[in-house]
């Protein structure tokens, strides 16, 4: 079983920067691909980025392509998000999710594990 946990999340003026941290426990992610989700007040869960076992293959969401990049640290059993520009539309909570194939997939349904969240809220 893995446990996922999100940190990093805060308020920010727009324009600011936050780095999210997706931290496992119970069992090392290193052959495991992790996703960032968000959701928003009254909409669905949407892809945010992923990253593959090796993190060598990256995706992203039209709507934040070049300002958010997404890392992993697997020594740390960890996976980032640096949020760079963030804009007020940015405002969500932020999930990270694992999938046992090892690849960065857009698609929630392939993951296995979820955190709980992690809210980031963007004032203009």
């Amino acid at each position: 079983q893995v446990q996922l946990v999100e940190s990093g999340g805060g308020s920010v003026q727009a324009g600011g920067s936050l780095r999210l941290s997706c931290t496992a426990s119970g069992r090392t992610i290193n052959t495991y691909g992790v996703g960032w989700f968000r959701q928003a007040p009254g909409k669905e869960r949407d892809f945010v980025s992923s990253i593959n076992w090796t993190g060598s293959d990256t995706y992203y969401a039209d709507s934040v392509k070049g300002r958010f990049t997404i890392s992993r640290d697997n020594a740390k059993n960890t996976v980032y998000l640096q949020m760079n520009s963030l804009k007020v539309e940015d405002t969500a909570v932020y999930y990270c999710a694992a999938t046992g194939t090892g690849w960065g997939i857009r698609s929630s349904s392939a993951y296995d594990y979820w955190g709980q969240g992690t809210e980031v809220s963007v004032s203009s």
